[in-house]
């Protein structure tokens, strides 16, 4: 290849991940937008209802209408998944690690996969179920880069006949790679921390230019993102919407923390490594069962259903059993809405956790005033939804456990934050219950999927105040400590549980007194770099099926005493060339 050729080339990588990121950031701004809009919808409805037949007494009418529009958001959902595409189902990031990892998982990166992972998630989350739309971007991400490095669809049987260099292993998966940056920064709006994600939890090999060209994508991803959001929303030009999920900013002045803070919230990462551990095993157990007795199609979509209703019932029953209803303020009408089941002025603070989008009940949790919930309230909701959050993962349909992790957390967190102000005298001076709404969704969120460096950066990001970058380091390091003394990850578990042969970072430990000899047969059958054609077919044809690999030599004269080994070559090669 000449020097033009090469530097061509190059440009052609920065031309498709910039492609990546673009695509990627419209996809997100799509399922924002849709998500909104049917929910927005289907809580006025329901609200109407409600404040209709609260005077006749008929609220079984709306807990009934609550719950069919929830199912039949659900029921549509889960049969394009179940029917269409399965792959589709859950978060996909157990499955982007697989193939980031050299597993080749049949139709994870299709293009009807990531339609059916659109429709999807859309349904999931309008549908109330506790997931978010967050985990499956990643996803959506990397179809995105499979399909446009390659310049060919499998799924529309066209080729485009564009990047044909880059069909082969090493490049696609890099494309992969910042393809589920991509999708980190616009779930997260955190480019930086996109980048780490790929870094820590998929690609297996790096070098410095692809984490240049990966930045380039994830910041597209959330500049597109954020323009095409802001152009939506009418302030074109006004970028303040970075990511799908948006903390709000964390001012250093109104909740600062002290030294004498950090022991707190190690203790708090601790609580949140034992919850994510019991999340973990309650999950594992529930997805046994469903491998063994849930398989068939009709009954993972009966199931979704069921779940649906359930959700929406207790969701229900947690508003109207609460009664906590808190004064109204004039510059609050549009953070509380929910006047449920209050006198004119006030409002329902459950129903404000509740009857929302799971990324504003987060938001609500980590900026409204002290006060604004009532501790029971908080401890009810961290119950129930931590059960419907373990029940709802491993469904069948497209969703996410990133945001019900940050929900959970923050709810008991707060709770935390408010019996310390209590318990303290001057506790109310510096126990700002938002402060620790943020470290206890840190704490969850860690303790359940164990990623320690890219949730720190991501968090930091998303929140927009580096001064919390060092109590979230903490938090995060204690959950993932803490919690793999008891059980593995979610992700690796439902990795482990899909009998893929996943390879960590470090080796198992009973692997460190094995020597090369115990794992390999006998006698060692290999070839020279330069072999010819009639001794391949010979070993070949002579060697066991289950004979996968060949180790080549070089610098041995006869074969029963090999030379160096320069590296190996399997069966499938051998018979493809």
């Amino acid at each position: 290849m000449s020097y033009m050729g090469f530097r061509c080339l190059e440009i052609s990588r920065w031309v498709v991940c910039g492609l990546i990121g673009l695509l990627t950031g419209l996809i997100a701004c799509f399922i924002d937008i849709v998500v909104e809009n049917l929910a927005g919808v289907k809580y006025l409805v329901v609200k109407q209802n409600i404040e209709k037949f609260t005077e006749v007494g008929g609220l079984s009418i709306s807990l009934i209408l609550w719950a069919v529009l929830n199912s039949t958001f659900v029921l549509v959902g889960s049969v394009i998944v179940a029917s269409l595409q399965p792959i589709a189902a859950g978060s996909g990031i157990p499955q982007i690690k697989c193939y980031l990892n050299g597993v080749k998982i049949p139709r994870v990166v299709r293009l009807k996969t990531l339609v059916v992972k659109v429709c999807g998630v859309i349904c999931s989350v309008v549908g109330g179920l506790a997931v978010g739309k967050e985990g499956p971007m990643i996803h959506s991400g990397a179809v995105v880069a499979a399909g446009v490095s390659q310049g060919r669809s499998t799924s529309l049987k066209k080729d485009f006949k564009i990047f044909e260099y880059f069909r082969r292993d090493t490049e696609k998966r890099d494309f992969v790679s910042a393809g589920a940056a991509a999708g980190v920064s616009a779930a997260f709006g955190a480019p930086v921390g996109g980048v780490l994600f790929s870094l820590e939890e998929g690609a297996s090999f790096w070098n410095q230019m692809l984490t240049w060209r990966i930045f380039f994508a994830s910041m597209m991803s959330t500049f597109t993102l954020n323009f095409f959001l802001s152009v939506y929303h009418g302030n074109a030009g006004d970028l303040s919407n970075p990511g799908l999920i948006n903390f709000g900013r964390f001012e250093s002045d109104s909740v600062a923390y002290n030294w004498y803070e950090i022991p707190i919230f190690i203790g708090m990462g601790a609580l949140g490594g034992i919850l994510g551990a019991l999340f973990n095993v309650l999950n594992y157990w529930l997805t046994i069962f469903r491998i063994r007795y849930i398989h068939r199609p009709c009954l993972q979509v009966m199931e979704a259903i069921l779940v649906a209703a359930v959700t929406a019932t207790v969701s229900f029953a947690m508003i109207y059993f609460s009664n906590d209803c808190q004064p109204l303020g004039e510059d609050q009408s549009e953070d509380y809405p929910l006047q449920l089941f209050c006198a004119d002025g006030e409002y329902n603070s459950m129903a404000t956790a509740v009857f929302n989008t799971p990324e504003r009940s987060v938001r609500s949790l980590f900026h409204n005033a002290a006060g604004s919930y009532n501790p029971l309230t908080l401890g009810i909701f961290t119950l129930n939804y931590f059960f419907l959050a373990c029940w709802t993962y491993g469904l069948t349909v497209s969703a996410g456990v990133f945001i019900p992790s940050l929900l959970i957390g923050a709810a008991w967190g707060r709770l935390f934050g408010i019996l310390l102000a209590t318990l303290t005298p001057s506790g109310s001076t510096w126990a700002n219950p938002g402060k620790y709404a943020l470290m206890g969704a840190a704490a969850q969120l860690g303790g359940i999927v164990r990623m320690t460096l890219s949730l720190t950066v991501i968090m930091v990001e998303a929140t927009g105040n580096v001064t919390y970058g060092l109590p979230i380091m903490l938090v995060l390091m204690t959950a993932k400590i803490v919690g793999d003394y008891f059980v593995e990850g979610l992700y690796d578990i439902h990795i482990k549980l899909q009998s893929v042969p996943f390879l960590h970072w470090e080796a198992p430990a009973t692997s460190h007194s094995l020597t090369a000899r115990e794992v390999m047969s006998s006698p060692v059958t290999s070839f020279n770099r330069v072999e010819k054609v009639g001794t391949i077919v010979d070993i070949l044809s002579n060697t066991a099926t289950n004979h996968n690999g060949f180790p080549v030599v070089n610098e041995f004269i006869d074969r029963n005493e090999p030379g160096k080994i320069c590296g190996l070559i399997l069966r499938s090669q051998l018979m493809c060339s």
